[in-house]
């Protein structure tokens, strides 16, 4: 049997098509907003090219749909050490200039560093599919988190820690969905806990507490509990003592980008632009093009970073409400096809690629309502860029792919 003749569209599928078409139009209408008055030919065309990259993502999508899966397993560590080779171009070709994110390849200008969630996530589902590995062993662990680290690393040093944010969101998740052991993805969160319970006596005593409450439950042993216990005392003691070693800028930085301290005249200003655009849409907006904090330019990277805060100032809490109804629709829809998919690679794959656009939906639309740090995550399918709208329907196309194969083990 031919592998079209296996494929098979389900109404959840049809559904799922639906929504991302009508958010990515929902993102043209937003740019058209935020853009058609601007100064500059290269503003007033960023409708035209959202609306270009969105065809490219379109054909992108119908390519990995109707790829052979066996393709796509046999092709990703090919592909994952080819965005690595574009990576280390991005820092070398750019050397001399402060951000090193941008590739520039017959005449069309890229971030390999959205390639290489793609890339990474296929080959870190292969890894995990291999019926040899065993998550119980430190070995694989550390060579899942090698795989995904080293990525990541290379992004960090850009700088673009936005992104680089997006990978450590999707590791843990992804292994803890190919079996890893909840003690050990208890163990590897708990550091992270620490670290952030430990400048309060009170909270640090309570993590402290479940810490050993869990180790019990997990019945690892007296050791393995002194182990988690003692590691955790040592954590939370040497946190707050590295911290005051840091100049007050430095803390500045650090809790202004975490939203704990107010700058209304740096990071904090883009906040408080995007939450006042929000909260004067109202309940059912201002109208298309009638959203004054869009149209005299108050909100920075209004088409970009903050294009959610054009659809509340304009189309209020219902337009942002539908918005959110439909991201939420996608990503429980990828979370069951991630789960009834036969195919331990493709059931890897979709869940990665549900965790990653999850990822993107919640961090951007918080920093937009001021919940959130600012990290300069856009928003799947509705903020302008190339290299991202071409990546959201890569994503898409891989759950796509799982559902309209779901009874196939390969």
């Amino acid at each position: 049997m031919s592998t079209e003749q296996k494929m098979k569209i389900f109404p959840g599928d049809a559904l799922v098509i639906a929504a991302i078409m009508i958010l990515a139009l929902l993102g043209l209408a937003a740019i058209f907003s935020a853009s058609h008055y601007g100064s500059s030919d290269a503003v007033s065309d960023n409708f035209s090219k959202q609306f270009y990259w969105m065809m490219i993502g379109i054909m992108i999508a119908l390519a990995v749909i109707l790829l052979p899966t066996r393709y796509l397993y046999l092709s990703a560590y090919w592909i994952y050490a080819f965005c690595i080779i574009l990576l280390l171009m991005a820092l070398v070709f750019s050397h001399g200039e402060s951000i090193r994110r941008w590739l520039v390849i017959g005449g069309v200008r890229f971030q390999p560093s959205e390639l290489a969630k793609v890339g990474t996530l296929l080959a870190l589902s292969k890894y995990l599919s291999d019926e040899d590995r065993d998550l119980r062993r430190l070995k694989d662990i550390l060579l899942a988190f090698a795989i995904v680290g080293f990525p990541c690393l290379l992004i960090f040093v850009e700088p673009d820690l936005g992104t680089s944010l997006v990978f450590l969101a999707f590791v843990l998740p992804i292994l803890y969905w190919a079996g890893l052991p909840s003690f050990y993805a208890f163990a590897i969160v708990t550091p992270f806990l620490v670290m952030a319970a430990s400048f309060n006596f009170y909270t640090f005593f309570v993590i402290i507490v479940a810490i050993v409450a869990l180790s019990f439950y997990f019945k690892r042993g007296l050791a393995v509990s002194a182990l988690l216990f003692g590691s955790s005392i040592i954590v939370g003691v040497i946190t707050p003592l590295l911290w005051n070693r840091l100049h007050g800028y430095q803390k500045h930085r650090i809790l202004t980008f975490l939203g704990i301290e107010a700058d209304p005249y740096g990071l904090s200003y883009q906040v408080i632009q995007s939450k006042v655009a929000i909260g004067s849409g109202g309940f059912a907006g201002k109208g298309f093009l009638n959203g004054t904090q869009t149209q005299l330019r108050f909100l920075p990277a209004q088409h970009t970073d903050f294009v959610f805060s054009v659809i509340g100032e304009e189309f209020g809490f219902l337009g942002s409400f539908f918005v959110l109804a439909l991201f939420l629709f996608i990503i429980l829809r990828g979370i069951y096809v991630s789960a009834v998919v036969k195919n331990r690679f493709l059931s890897l794959l979709t869940f990665g690629a549900v965790i990653v656009l999850a990822f993107h939906i919640v961090v951007n639309t918080g920093m937009t309502v001021g919940i959130f740090p600012v990290t300069g995550l856009p928003l799947p399918f509705l903020s302008y860029g190339g290299s991202f709208m071409a990546t959201c329907f890569l994503m898409a196309g891989f759950i796509l792919h799982a559902s309209f194969r779901r009874y196939q083990y390969f």
